[in-house]
């Protein structure tokens, strides 16, 4: 069983996936500012993480397991983040990811004329700071910080064994 601390850190990293996709919506939706794909993308592992956490406590067991899972969560996280940041800073060229409205149905040309005509969102583009900073850094920094807690729980439960 974990000890208290642990169960407190998961609790803390669930309220703020939480505040972090409430957020994401209100930012979408009430403020208006469309988000690219990449952004996208980037919620995905917030929402993964609190499935995996209610999981944790619900039924306790495999806790290493689900500890290591949060981890590859954030990793997961924290490269598509840093990937994003490199498109915005130019670094890197946007991939296809960037470009396509729908990647979840298949496309007729007529779709895709469509789309060129409609204004598409580029991942380079930031339409939303808080600090001057994009959300994308502040995911870096709260990836790698989710990470270097969740290590260190891994490995709190490695010496109890």
């Amino acid at each position: 069983m974990f000890n208290f601390k642990a169960e407190f850190y998961l609790k803390i990293i669930f309220l703020f996936s939480f505040i972090a996709l409430i957020s994401a919506f209100f930012i979408e939706y009430v403020l208006g500012h469309q988000p690219c794909n990449l952004c996208l993308i980037e919620r995905i592992p917030y929402g993964l993480s609190m499935m995996i956490i209610m999981v944790f406590f619900l039924i306790q067991k495999n806790q290493k397991f689900l500890v290591l899972l949060l981890i590859l969560t954030f990793i997961f996280s924290f490269a598509i983040s840093f990937y994003h940041y490199g498109i915005e800073q130019g670094f890197f060229k946007e991939s296809t990811v960037c470009g396509v409205k729908n990647l979840t149905e298949s496309i007729t040309k007529e779709d895709l004329l469509k789309q060129f005509n409609e204004k598409i969102i580029s991942c380079r583009d930031v339409t939303f700071r808080i600090f001057g900073l994009s959300l994308t850094s502040i995911n870096i920094v709260i990836s790698l910080l989710f990470i270097i807690t969740l290590l260190k729980i891994f490995e709190r439960y490695e010496k109890n064994k």
